[in-house]
């Protein structure tokens, strides 16, 4: 009984906590170097910290207490027309922590996964819906991601984990005060004020992974929805040349980033010794997505002077709203495959080679209107390495594991047409290549 009460109150615990959430770098990437090295099928055979990502009902089959840490790289070759579309890398450092123990008698373990970029923590960006832009790589990766997990196994064939991962969002708000010269501009004297805000939005996930037997298990992990905010403030108030005060007044707010929820069903299997084969089959719920256009909401008030505006000053009248075109985009099941053998297996020493492949067909119907989310089909094409060294000496009785990877995305080229001939964007090719390479390590004790 104590293992059913243990069971369900992990599950029940996630569960209850599941509000909107946001965008995540390591859906398209990978999270460590063996996940990402094995095309992210790793639902049903991860154990280390990467759990935390993949299924965290995995963090029950940890070892012993783990730390790990590691880097990877992304450069973005996306062109439209061919020209490069000059879309900044994402980069920056993965690790985490497991510690396992048990909880009245039965297997539990905490553990936490990070992903920290090392140019910033965060970056917003609002554009024009006719703007053309990669929708899914412009800036959208470009995020903080934690993620907080614990797991229990109540029986040796069964595990059930789950936690909150948090994504940082942004909200920020400008203030310009002051006098305005409209006959000389050098004589203005104004002050402005800016404030941004860094915030955390959670959303949950929970895992299951049932063993069938010692060589194959299945797997089912649930991620929640969520969607960054941008929401801008700016304020404008001051005089005009001594003949009369302005106010200006904007609020924006804005779908920074989104992620919907997704199921992911997984399997593995060793149909030989030292060969272990996995498959996971993600579902995306890319209909729920929120326009990433801005919802303007403008105040402006200029009196006119006694007498009226001298000759050749027109006062700016208050701009229109947006008018946001819908979008709808349509689900996705997307299937990885990886591959991993293990080629040394010494007292000491193992060595293992892996590769994986990932097809994301593109969720975003033909740009052929007024918007321009340019995306593409993807193929991703992965291989790598890992060396452990097991039982490393009496001080380190676990042991140390060593991963590398390198992943090539190609995004094949395809012409946008135009319903319009008028349209001011018109015709456009576009596609592309992403080169991702990285490795982590981990020392178990």
């Amino acid at each position: 009984m104590r293992r059913h009460l243990l069971a369900l109150t992990v599950l029940a615990g996630t569960l209850a906590a599941a509000p909107r959430a946001e965008a995540n770098p390591l859906d398209t990437f990978g999270f460590g170097s063996r996940g990402t090295a094995m095309g992210g099928a790793q639902a049903a055979d991860v154990s280390d910290y990467s759990a935390g990502y993949y299924n965290p009902a995995g963090l029950a089959r940890a070892r012993g207490v783990e730390i790990g840490i590691g880097y990877f790289r992304v450069d973005h070759f996306l062109k439209t027309n061919g020209n490069d579309n000059h879309v900044d890398p994402v980069k920056g450092l993965v690790g985490g922590v497991v510690v396992p123990g048990k909880l009245l008698g039965i297997p539990f373990a905490f553990g936490l996964a990070l992903h920290l970029p090392d140019d910033r923590i965060s970056r917003v960006r609002a554009l024009r819906q006719e703007q053309p832009r990669w929708e899914l790589f412009d800036n959208r990766n470009q995020r903080l991601y934690l993620a907080a997990n614990v797991a229990v196994s109540p029986w040796p064939w069964l595990q059930l984990g789950g936690g909150l991962s948090f994504m940082s969002s942004t909200e920020g708000r400008l203030d310009i005060t002051g006098s305005a010269n409209i006959f000389n501009a050098q004589q203005s004297q104004l002050r402005h004020e800016v404030d941004a805000t860094l915030t955390a939005v959670r959303y949950p996930q929970v895992g299951a992974r049932i063993a069938l037997g010692k060589r194959a298990a299945l797997a089912l992990v649930y991620r929640g929805q969520f969607s960054l905010a941008l929401d801008l403030r700016a304020r404008l108030y001051g005089d005009i040349s001594q003949l009369t005060t302005a106010y200006y007044a904007l609020q924006s707010d804005s779908v920074n980033a989104f992620l919907p929820q997704q199921v992911v069903f997984g399997s593995s299997w060793e149909p030989v010794d030292h060969v272990r084969v996995n498959a996971d089959l993600t579902w995306v719920q890319w209909s729920a997505y929120v326009a990433p256009v801005a919802h303007l909401d403008v105040d402006l008030s200029i009196p006119p002077p006694q007498g009226g505006w001298p000759a050749g000053i027109t006062p700016p009248s208050k701009p229109t709203s947006t008018a946001i075109e819908p979008l709808t985009l349509h689900d996705r099941v997307i299937p990885h495959v990886g591959v991993e053998w293990q080629f040394l297996d010494l007292p000491h020493w193992q060595a293992f080679a892996r590769g994986g492949y990932e097809y994301s067909k593109t969720p975003f119907p033909a740009q052929s209107g007024l918007t321009n989310y340019i995306d593409r089909d993807r193929h991703s094409f992965s291989l790598g390495a890992g060396v452990r060294w097991v039982h490393p000496g009496e001080v380190l009785a676990g042991d140390v594991r060593l991963d590398v990877h390198a992943q090539w995305s190609v995004l094949p080229e395809q012409i946008t047409t135009k319903t319009d001939p008028a349209d001011l964007v018109g015709d456009y090719s576009a596609g592309g290549h992403l080169w991702n390479v990285g490795l982590s390590t981990a020392v178990g004790f």
